[in-house]
């Protein structure tokens, strides 16, 4: 425009007729191309998908955008972006050429995160520009997508730490006796239900129509405890000790869901999670966004651990970072009655003081406790552990330990303490 304004006064100056029109046709054009912009009346669609659309740190997931044309008149040239947060990968762009009508175009693209958390993708920029490429308007659209990076997830040998898990546990149900049909546990009989699972001794006894329970699988529960006291932790970025136990603590809980464990997830807050069908996803939604809490006592965590115990949870495992004396002796008054309890201590070579005397209060105490640095040395860790519970020593679980602890205080023994390091796992004898 200040090109045509220009010529067209070069032109009275000079007297030239032709400079007059070219100046005239130079300020008319963006005039003319922002008006057909602006009358431009495309009906567009967008569809968006992530695959998967929760990953793992470090991990790549494939964004597909599927913009259709759904008006009768083709498109023109069309600049899209999509918005993606820049721990992502940053925006992505696409110059489409020529949409048809009816017709469609796929983009796709990548995107990596290597920090856990929950991001939303979108919404989709359109953006339209004349022949001439003199004058640009957006469009946007308002729907968006999650994409949720979980914490690294470190792969555990299969196995239990104690044989005692199955028995800690509840049936929904009382299951048929096999002794006979005298020990049946009936109930009344309800609409839809099977006639050939009616007890007809039962029902001539209660007056009432009864039938046969079905068989329920019994269950074992326990429960898996993460410290997210931020003084209980140090250090910063992927390498910190909180983000090395939520990672161990997630390990851990997908492979004891996986293997049939119902469990609940509880924190030094307060119970977070209870136990449910899909509680693996609801766990990984959970420490994709867990943060430092700013609180300096483990009482509401302790509080959800007893009611967990009264239920009938029979493992508890629970992750810490710095666990002082005092925290451990409130933590090893969970341990009741035949319950295993393991602990996971992320820990480094400045707080080995610290970590020796929490660990020496818990194993005391009939705990398992495993010593780790990163996430990383949690399978060789694990392996002893379950190796130990396989194999416990005689001597062990006759010994007695020291400060007024009691007959079978330690019968853990010493090869129930698995400290995971570079080159694999060492055992400690107990004080």
């Amino acid at each position: 425009m200040a090109a045509g304004l220009t010529s067209i006064a070069c032109a009275f100056i000079l007297g030239e007729r032709d400079l007059l029109r070219a100046g005239v046709l130079i300020l008319a054009l963006p005039l003319l191309s922002a008006l057909a912009v602006s009358r431009t009346r495309y009906r567009l669609t967008c569809a968006r998908r992530a695959t998967p659309s929760r990953l793992p740190a470090g991990h790549e997931a494939q964004v597909e955008v599927l913009l259709e044309n759904v008006s009768r008149l083709p498109t023109g040239l069309l600049l899209v972006e999509d918005q993606v947060p820049y721990t992502l990968g940053g925006r992505a762009r696409f110059v489409v050429d020529r949409i048809e009508p009816h017709g469609g175009r796929e983009m796709v693209y990548r995107v990596r995160a290597d920090v856990r958390g929950r991001y939303r993708v979108g919404p989709l920029t359109v953006r339209l520009t004349d022949p001439f490429g003199l004058v640009e308007l957006a469009r946007s659209f308002t729907t968006t997508d999650r994409i949720t990076v979980t914490p690294p997830i470190v792969p555990l040998p299969h196995g239990r730490l104690t044989r005692s898990w199955a028995g800690g546990g509840e049936s929904r149900a009382r299951t048929i006796s096999t002794a006979g049909e005298d020990d049946v546990a009936p109930r009344e009989y309800r609409h839809g239900d099977d006639l050939r699972r009616v007890h007809w001794r039962s029902t001539a006894r209660y007056g009432e129509l009864m039938v046969r329970r079905e068989e329920q699988q019994w269950q074992s529960r326990g429960t898996l405890f993460l410290d997210t006291r931020r003084l209980a932790h140090w250090g910063d970025g992927p390498g910190a000790s909180f983000e090395q136990a939520v990672s161990a603590a997630v390990s851990i809980g997908v492979q004891l869901g996986r293997e049939g464990l119902g469990l609940r997830y509880v924190t030094d807050e307060g119970e977070t999670l209870a136990p449910s069908a899909s509680f693996e996803g609801a766990l990984l939604d959970a420490l994709a966004v867990v943060r430092v809490s700013a609180g300096r006592s483990l009482r509401s965590g302790l509080s959800a651990l007893r009611a967990a115990a009264s239920k009938g949870d029979g493992l508890v495992i629970g992750v810490f970072g710095r666990l002082t004396t005092d925290d451990a002796r409130e933590m090893a008054r969970v341990k009741r009655g035949t319950a295993t309890c393991v602990a996971v201590l992320v820990g480094s070579g400045a707080e080995a003081a610290t970590t020796a005397q929490a660990r020496t209060v818990l194993r005391a105490a009939g705990w398992r406790v495993l010593t780790i640095t990163s996430a990383a040395s949690l399978p060789a860790a694990w392996v002893g552990a379950a190796q130990a519970a396989e194999n416990p020593e005689p001597s062990a679980v006759r010994g007695r330990t020291g400060a007024g602890e009691g007959r079978g205080a330690a019968a853990t023994g010493p090869a129930d303490d698995s400290t995971g390091r570079a080159g694999g796992v060492s055992e400690e004898a107990p004080p």
